[in-house]
């Protein structure tokens, strides 16, 4: 597709067809879709956050054990399992799902790399960078672990985060390949609405 600003060029001729029409349009032919493709597009990014959040949970366990953590379990697993979850399905929805049903997004290896990094920050570096900060005010709180001196802060949490994140490699990965499988999906769906467009004879081209 040729954008300009919030128009787009249809193929053969030289006029141009509003965002908001193009997006109307993507929605309603979604609507034609197989059943499967339909839930798939729906509740994939989903399924992607509920991985999220179960690497949370791993993460912020992992976290209380390095630091002699035992209280406030509750506390720390609500929101280790709550904003991994929606910090993914949102990122999902911003990188690959609305830019692809607005017709943004039409490049297959653009569409896997993004799913790809959304499944890594969502169950790998966002857990991490979530769980340090709240077991590291609850070991400081109940004096679970003796906290260093200010010029040691910095070597004494990566001493403890490095091998929480030789632990936590194989989620990540998984992760990765199924935000990588995720995406590829969605981009047959996106395919398979282009060719439901064509059929009516209402083609956009790149």
């Amino acid at each position: 597709m040729s954008e300009t600003s919030n128009v787009v060029v249809q193929k053969g001729t030289s006029s141009t067809v509003p965002r908001a029409l193009i997006i109307q349009m993507m929605a309603e032919k979604f609507e034609r879709l197989p059943e499967l493709d339909r839930k798939i597009f729906t509740y994939g990014p989903m399924y992607l956050g509920g991985n999220g959040a179960f690497a949370g949970l791993i993460a912020n366990s992992l976290y209380r054990r390095a630091l002699n953590v035992t209280q406030g379990r509750f506390t720390s697993n609500l929101p280790m399992a709550v904003l991994p979850f929606l910090t993914t399905v949102a990122m999902y929805n911003v990188a690959v799902s609305k830019p692809l049903m607005s017709g943004d997004l039409n490049c297959p290896t653009c569409v896997l790399i993004r799913g790809a990094l959304v499944g890594a920050v969502g169950a790998g570096v966002y857990p991490i960078l979530l769980a340090l900060p709240v077991n590291a005010g609850l070991a400081t709180r109940y004096n679970t672990t003796p906290m260093p001196e200010k010029g040691n802060v910095l070597r004494f949490w990566i001493n403890i985060t490095q091998p929480i994140l030789r632990k936590m490699g194989v989620v990540i990965v998984l992760q990765v390949f199924f935000g990588t499988y995720l995406s590829s999906r969605h981009f047959d769906s996106y395919l398979k609405l282009l060719q439901l467009s064509t059929s009516n004879g209402e083609e956009l081209v790149d």
